[in-house]
């Protein structure tokens, strides 16, 4: 099966594709990589920043946010040529895809302007301070507290799994403002830079080393924020939570289905069990694309599928893991170097964020967790798709 666009989304496709061809950064211009999810080389500010005022950063959002009010086929095409070419459209995709886009959906005009354009503008960068020691998965348990005390927040607590908290101008922070209520109707956010008195932010090794490491443990002691930095209505942070996951979540499947694809067209299988294993990872990349496009094609019509997306993010992300695991494994120990200069993985076509097939397996696992873990999104499907029982 071929997608078939109509003409406005394929004259979209053409003017973007033009764009890219006048103005994507040579290799040369590349070669610093960033070290985290909240560092921007200056040439990756500079790529941002052209993007954000030409109109192709969000292209979903109106142009004074970077985009031209485009549809939901138009930013898939957009997300489309963009993986054809191995580079993002921000290397601080917190901060661009999920931080920036929530405050214009739940921020004041003063927050959107003085928070979300200059993330966009990659002048700034952000970082989700959601998850916490007790409160992974099940983020209503959070416990990191604020109190409402006058004119300001005093926020104690401590995340952990932050990802570029270390490198961020500031953070959406999740706090409990109401103990006694509901635990999911006691939580409010707040946005708090990272160089207020009383935050400390600690990075720590994830299984690639100590070098260009994404994960912090943040803590929080006596931070005084201004009470106008509540997004949102004060105890109302569920909404924006789910605003905010939602829009991490969106097309995440074609990010899934694209490194599945860029594996394909490296895979050197030599012996039976490997043109197996080959076969496998082509078959799950074509359902993937399959079921994406029904996906694609629903949203298109404004028709909400929560069930499917789960489907896509639960199948998606597994097949990457099982996809870098079979490659590492036929690659052998050219999979733990880069740049292999020998044998039939000579020329890997690794991204900005891989420095070897090793690093790629080992971050693939990240994408069964990040975004709904692969345990939720079972737990969603079982309960919206075939209607089973929540568990006790």
């Amino acid at each position: 099966m071929q997608l078939a666009f109509d003409s406005d989304v394929e004259e979209f496709r053409a003017e973007f594709v033009a764009f890219l061809d006048e103005h994507l950064p040579t290799a040369d211009q590349t070669l610093e990589r960033p070290r985290s999810v909240s560092h921007l080389p200056q040439w990756a500010r500079d790529w941002q920043r052209l993007l954000f005022d030409n109109g192709w950063l969000l292209p979903a959002q109106p142009p004074e946010f970077g985009g031209r009010n485009a549809s939901v086929l138009q930013q898939y095409v957009h997300l489309e040529e963009l993986c054809k070419r191995r580079i993002y459209h921000s290397f601080n995709p917190q901060g661009v895809n999920i931080i920036a886009a929530s405050l214009i959906s739940f921020g004041s005009e003063e927050q959107k302007h003085q928070w979300a354009v200059p993330v966009l503008r990659g002048e700034k960068t952000a970082s989700l301070g959601m998850s916490e020691p007790s409160a992974g998965s099940d983020l209503a348990s959070l416990r990191t507290r604020a109190v409402l005390d006058g004119d300001r927040f005093v926020v104690n607590g401590q995340k952990v799994w932050t990802s570029g908290a270390h490198d961020a101008d500031f953070l959406l922070t999740f706090v409990r403002t109401d103990p006694d209520a509901p635990k999911h109707k006691g939580i409010s956010a707040l946005l708090i830079p990272t160089d207020l008195p009383g935050v400390v932010r600690r990075p720590f090794a994830d299984l690639c080393g100590e070098d260009n490491t994404d994960f912090n443990e943040v803590f929080f002691t006596d931070v005084e924020v201004p009470v106008e930095n509540l997004v949102g209505p004060l105890n109302g942070g569920w909404g924006v939570i789910n605003g905010s996951l939602g829009h991490e979540r969106t097309m995440m499947w074609l990010g899934f289905a694209d490194r599945i694809d860029n594996m394909i067209g490296d895979f050197r299988p030599s012996t039976p069990l490997e043109r197996d294993q080959y076969a496998t990872i082509a078959m799950d990349y074509q359902a993937l694309r399959l079921m994406g496009s029904i996906s694609l094609a629903k949203a298109a019509r404004g028709e909400v599928d929560v069930a499917s997306v789960s489907v896509l993010k639960l199948f998606g992300s597994e097949a990457e893991m099982n996809a870098s695991s079979n490659i590492l494994t036929a690659a052998g120990p050219e999979g733990l170097i880069h740049p292999s200069t020998t044998g039939p993985y000579a020329h890997m076509n690794l991204d900005h964020y891989f420095a070897s097939w090793f690093e790629r397996f080992a971050r693939s696992f990240s994408g069964t967790i990040a975004g709904g873990t692969s345990e939720i999104q079972r737990n969603i499907i079982a309960q919206q798709v075939l209607g089973l029982p929540r568990p006790r």
